[in-house]
């Protein structure tokens, strides 16, 4: 949709961009693909919004704390165009799906505003503002094929997507409504990417979906056993072997369709690290059946018990949501023994926040923020305590590190992953270690991270 304003058509003399990033994995993805587009128009990265003529908000609707934030950055930048118009002013992801033209109303100054369907249009969109309009792209469309190189924030881990959107009805969640249906990538364009990230000296890459567990069901064909030939299992062997890359990894799982094949295909190949992200959300099958999560957390613990008995080292992280609508005291200590029986390795943890257009924010059976409160407290801190009690393995193994980054706090030190995706500090040269695979015998534990020395 377009509105007309008048406007200054881009000149090509070094203009900069400043994108901001809230939310998942997939927003992370999606803003480095932008920047892609952004850089083959012309753009330099700048680090001070304040100081880029073009900044772009990519935004997080689930959590209301998120969105808030976008408010209150997009202010002062809206300030900010009053004394230079020429700032080109966009925001982009769930807010933007979500609001749509509500929010040209709320900021007159905007420029465009995109749902993350679009963000692969970015090029086109702005175009479109330089000839003088506001614009309005929230209208689903079937994903063009990524044909940009996304300008990548890691030079050794990468994010690809394999598959897009969500079919998943959960009363609470908002990510069916701003990032479509389902719709997967063909497997000869993702394992294409990847071969080009291979080539560039990438050593592990995330497969990212929304429900990536969903994988293939849009795409057609099937066995003749009558199976669907394109799952997430067959999509892990069919790249398996793409010559560069060392590490592979998904995100994110769902419970109601995490098989025994998917658990077996990871222990036979063995590049797919021993590192699952599954979602629990509650322990307690009443606050479940309410989320329409579509399991009971006796299935969870049998996908569990299952990835345990083929990978007993395997490292199990999840999502949880306390203070759910109507959730009691016993329902959460459902949660709280949960916790406690598996002992994840890490958790990431919230607190219930009603979303707008999703089904339980209209309920009038809402817990108090102090309740609230209180349960994810109560959560985190048996999180840690478990967290720790994982770590105890580590204490004396020698684990195998893919070195990242240098340790923002010690210059002496770098940082990586274990197979297992636990943090891992270690004394070490950046520019020497950067992108190998290195022997660390663990020194030090703690929760989430640890400490080691080369071997």
């Amino acid at each position: 949709m377009l509105f007309s304003r008048a406007c200054d058509p881009m000149k090509n003399a070094s203009k900069k961009y400043n994108i901001v990033t809230f939310g998942c994995q997939m927003n992370k993805a999606d803003s480095e693909r932008m920047a892609g587009v952004l850089e083959n128009m012309g753009y330099e990265a700048a680090e001070d919004p304040n100081l880029a003529d073009l900044v772009l908000y990519n935004t997080c609707t689930i959590r209301d704390n998120a969105e808030q934030k976008v408010y209150s950055y997009l202010g002062r930048q809206a300030k900010r165009k009053h004394q230079q118009p020429d700032l080109t002013l966009v925001v982009a992801g769930c807010v933007a799906q979500q609001e749509g033209e509500q929010l040209l109303r709320r900021v007159p100054e905007l420029d465009l505003v995109m749902g993350p369907q679009h963000a692969n249009r970015l090029e086109d969109l702005l175009q479109q503002v330089f000839d003088g309009s506001q614009v309005v792209a929230t209208e689903p469309i079937h994903i063009v094929e990524d044909i940009t190189k996304p300008r990548r924030d890691s030079s050794v881990t990468a994010w690809v997507n394999i598959i897009y959107g969500c079919n998943e009805r959960c009363s609470y969640c908002v990510v069916p409504n701003v990032r479509g249906t389902e719709q997967s990538r063909t497997p000869e364009a993702i394992k294409g990417e990847m071969e080009e990230l291979g080539r560039q000296g990438y050593k592990e890459i995330t497969l990212l979906g929304q429900n990536i567990d969903a994988y293939g069901r849009d795409l057609p064909g099937s066995t003749p056993e009558g199976r669907h030939q394109h799952t997430l299992t067959d999509l892990l062997y069919h790249v398996h072997d793409v010559p560069g890359v060392d590490r592979l990894r998904f995100a994110t799982s769902h419970p109601r369709y995490f098989t025994e094949r998917l658990i077996k295909a990871c222990k036979e190949l063995p590049k797919v690290c021993e590192h699952f992200h599954i979602p629990f959300q509650s322990g307690d099958n009443e606050v479940l059946k309410a989320m329409k999560r579509g399991y009971t957390h006796e299935k969870y613990r049998r996908i569990v018990k299952t990835i345990r008995e083929y990978m007993p080292d395997a490292s199990i992280s999840a999502d949880a949501i306390v203070g759910f609508p109507g959730e009691t005291e016993e329902q959460f200590e459902n949660t709280l023994k949960l916790v406690k029986d598996i002992e994840f390795d890490l958790i990431n943890t919230a607190a219930y926040s009603p979303r707008p257009g999703t089904p339980a924010a209209l309920w009038d059976n809402q817990l108090s923020e102090a309740v609230k409160s209180d349960r994810l407290q109560r959560l985190n801190r048996l999180v840690s305590v478990c967290a720790e009690a994982r770590s105890q393995r580590y204490l004396g193994r020698e684990e195998e590190i893919l070195v990242e980054a240098q340790n923002t706090k010690d210059i002496h030190q770098v940082m990586g992953r274990t197979r297992g995706n636990r943090l891992t500090f270690f004394p070490g040269n950046l520019e020497e270690l950067k992108g190998k695979t290195i022997r660390v015998k663990i020194t030090e534990i703690r929760p989430f991270s640890l400490t080691g020395e080369v071997m």
